[in-house]
């Protein structure tokens, strides 16, 4: 039997399944991000035992999605030690003969929760992931965004909050979403771990407003008809309605919103979004050949 299989290549733990025609995972292993060889090892030997007809990889980035460019299937600037401008697509391709779909891990998480999660029913949602970093993907008109390039909704400068005197933590950037709101940052501004904070500490208010101040920007942008919120952080269940408050209160009433609560979601397939989603493009990479 034929199957699909996905690979969700995140900076901390490469998450690969293997589904059958109506995809339903029948196989899923976790394994650390470590070296590329010694991963990449790993997820060979999963995939030996399956016979694939198509793959799905969402990777963590940022990455070359341009099929024009000489670095296309590249992980390109990435931080993360061994990665950099390391041609993940181009060795998947040497180790397997079959149609394979290639995105970023946060766009594959929104076409997974489009087509099976929170953004049913529509034709266009953003996917925002909140944890040790920030990313964002998009459909728009049932199809993954992208220009030159995939976006990168982590880094968009942001507003400071009033007497938020930080120092933020991404290395590129002095006032960024990721760098100002991302697991990490939480941490530095309390000096306590985010899942240990107490409901009532302000910052969770201050990660609302950057967080809603970030929605209000993709809001007037794109206009997407829901946007879901995924990742570590926002477990948090308490922070999804302060986050609705604040971006009612920064939008000012300029535009009018559908209903809060049907707009700013959580994920609907929770940890599943991206594997879902990178089985949905294996599938659509197939149906093209």
């Amino acid at each position: 039997m034929e199957y699909y299989g996905s690979i969700e290549a995140g900076g901390t733990k490469f998450v690969c399944a293997v589904a059958d025609e109506d995809l339903q995972i029948v196989d899923r292993i976790s394994l650390p991000t470590t070296l590329p060889e010694e991963t990449l090892n790993q997820v060979f030997e999963f995939f030996d035992s399956y016979q694939l007809k198509a793959l799905g990889v969402g990777s963590f980035g940022p990455i070359d999605v341009n099929q024009k460019s000489s670095t296309y299937g590249y992980i390109t600037s990435t931080p993360k030690i061994g990665w950099t401008n390391m041609d993940l697509l181009g060795t998947l391709k040497a180790r397997f003969a079959i149609p394979i779909a290639w995105t970023t891990d946060v766009n594959a998480a929104a076409y997974g929760e489009i087509h099976l999660g929170a953004g049913k029913g529509t034709q266009s949602c953003i996917y925002l992931t909140v944890g040790t970093g920030i990313g964002g993907g998009a459909v728009v008109n049932g199809a993954v965004l992208q220009g030159f390039s995939h976006p990168e909704m982590g880094h968009i400068t942001v507003q400071r909050y009033p007497n938020d005197t930080l120092e933020c933590v991404c290395p590129y950037h002095d006032n960024c979403l990721e760098g100002l709101a991302a697991g990490p940052a939480l941490e530095k501004r309390t000096g306590i771990k985010g899942q240990l904070l107490e409901v009532a500490h302000e910052a969770w208010s201050i990660e609302a407003f950057y967080l809603a101040q970030s929605l209000m920007n993709y809001t007037l942008v794109l206009s997407p008809e829901k946007i879901i919120l995924g990742g570590g952080v926002m477990k948090q269940t308490h922070l999804l309605p302060k986050i609705r408050e604040s971006l009612e209160q920064q939008l000012g009433g300029y535009v009018s919103l559908p209903d809060l609560e049907e707009y700013i979601v959580g994920c609907g397939l929770g940890d599943n979004s991206g594997t879902m989603g990178c089985l949905l493009l294996a599938k659509e990479q197939r149906g093209l050949m």
